[in-house]
């Protein structure tokens, strides 16, 4: 009786049409797309309170696709956060290149696995032309390799397990046979304000708090090379391309070359600020960068292209592989790329198509504007502010701003207005012991007229709170 009922289940299943569906699903796509700007760009309180009607029991029945499409897009759609639109400064979220969004749509319905060549020999030669361009583009080694993750906090295990291994091994020691219990002790070099997922990825790795020392920064987050302690061939230094709140970069050249000469591991932490290399205007800032071993960066951040995509870019391709892959006899490698040999997962969606349409719309001088553009508009939207009695506490080097207004508590009631306002929305932080406003401009949407919306909000808001406060 069971397999029957299976049996027909399965029958329904089958039955079902979607294609009327997928058309639905392309009309509200582009109604959602072609209204971004209009919207809130935080969902309003009575959208969010909507969201309870999915809280229900799993139902018994196969459900047609046509009914769950329409109840994420009645519930779904206006709850969400408007982050592909240009007036969403609040953490670091681009939007999607337009080029991206199609080729998204074929290979989810393609649903490739490109842990190997023999899985997917699509999803293999895309990684591949991808892995050239990203080098390419960002002027690093030639003979690096890349890794698609999910994002920068993995890519950034990734190049720290790496890192791990690589010391380890030319101290006679093999932690991928032995394991950890009984290595030799690595000390891990940082600037005080490494981002937290930096210590994830250490405490992923087996490297604990204990191995870390903190080298003092300057007032824009930078790390003080001089202040670097003394480096050996058991060092793992982390240098960071982009402050999460100031925008700032290390000192790479200074700090890569104390490393270099004392045969320490360098990995470059370039969430969003790594694609700062793809633009020649900002060869000061990134000048160095090269010489580290690997890398970590989002393509869903300053590049704009869909979640998730996180890229770990390793310049010692073997000591990659030998830390990433697994074996078994099952498994059939090819003279070709075979994913999993790069990262942590086996099984994965082959997210480098969203990179190498993104990266192909665009273009080299594309992705060099766009970046620059950001730094433009930032420059703008904190000269604006200024001129408005908001005071700008971080030289606008990238695409980061950091604001307050008089007081701790006159900055965190203007930040709270605003993010009620549904014009804008943005964050809040600690920055040397003040409440600050944390900017971000990383969104291809963003013009100078969302900007000076942006800033009409702010005055408003200001006068608002200078008669309530």
């Amino acid at each position: 009786m069971s397999i029957k009922f299976t049996s027909d289940i399965m029958e329904i299943i089958r039955k079902q049409q979607i294609e009327t569906t997928l058309n639905k699903a392309k009309k509200y796509a582009w109604e959602y797309i072609s209204n971004i700007d209009e919207r809130h760009v935080y969902p309003h309180e009575s959208d969010r309170a909507n969201l309870s009607i999915f809280d229900e029991t799993l139902n018994k029945e196969p459900q047609s696709p046509d009914e769950i499409l329409e109840m994420l897009n009645t519930y779904g759609s206006p709850a969400t956060v408007a982050q592909t639109g240009g007036r969403y400064f609040g953490f670091v979220c681009g939007a999607i290149i337009p080029s991206a969004i199609p080729s998204k749509w074929l290979a989810d319905a393609w649903d490739q696995n490109p842990a190997m060549f023999v899985l997917s020999p699509i999803a293999s030669k895309i990684e591949s032309v991808v892995e050239k361009w990203i080098i390419d583009l960002l002027k690093l080694p030639d003979k690096s390799s890349v890794g698609y993750v999910s994002g920068s906090s993995t890519a950034s295990f990734v190049g720290i397990c790496t890192g791990r291994n690589y010391l380890l091994s030319r101290k006679g020691f093999n932690p991928i046979e032995n394991g950890l219990a009984d290595m030799p002790k690595i000390k891990v070099v940082l600037g005080a304000d490494a981002h937290s997922t930096i210590y994830k990825a250490l405490s992923m790795a087996g490297l604990g708090s204990e191995n870390v020392i903190k080298v003092p920064v300057d007032d824009q987050g930078r790390m003080i090379a001089s202040e670097m302690p003394e480096l050996d061939d058991l060092t793992l230094v982390i240098a960071q391309a982009g402050h999460v709140s100031s925008g700032a970069f290390d000192p790479f050249k200074e700090i890569c070359e104390k490393a270099q000469a004392s045969n320490a591991w360098i990995h470059i932490d370039g969430a969003f600020g790594l694609w700062a290399r793809a633009d020649t205007r900002f060869d000061e800032l990134t000048q160095g960068i090269e010489l580290a071993d690997s890398w970590s960066v989002d393509g869903h951040k300053t590049l704009n292209a869909p979640y998730d995509n996180g890229i770990a870019i390793c310049k010692h391709t073997q000591p990659l592989i030998d830390s990433m892959q697994m074996t078994g006899s099952y498994i059939i490698t090819s003279d070709n790329r075979d994913g999993m040999m790069y990262t942590p997962e086996m099984s994965r969606r082959a997210r480098a198509i969203d990179l190498w349409s993104t990266l192909k719309g665009l273009g080299q001088k594309g992705v060099a504007d766009m970046i620059y553009e950001m730094h433009s508009k930032a420059a703008y939207f904190a000269m604006k502010l200024s001129e408005n009695g908001v005071e700008i506490l971080n030289d606008i080097c990238f695409n980061q701003i950091i604001a307050k207004y008089q007081t701790d508590q006159k900055t965190i009631a203007l930040i709270e207005a605003l993010q009620k306002s549904g014009v804008m929305w943005l964050g809040g932080a600690k920055w040397k012991g003040q409440e600050i406003i944390r900017i971000s401009v990383c969104s291809f949407r963003t013009t100078y007229d969302d900007i000076d919306l942006c800033i009409n909000e702010f005055i408003k808001q200001i006068n608002i709170l200078e008669k309530h406060i």
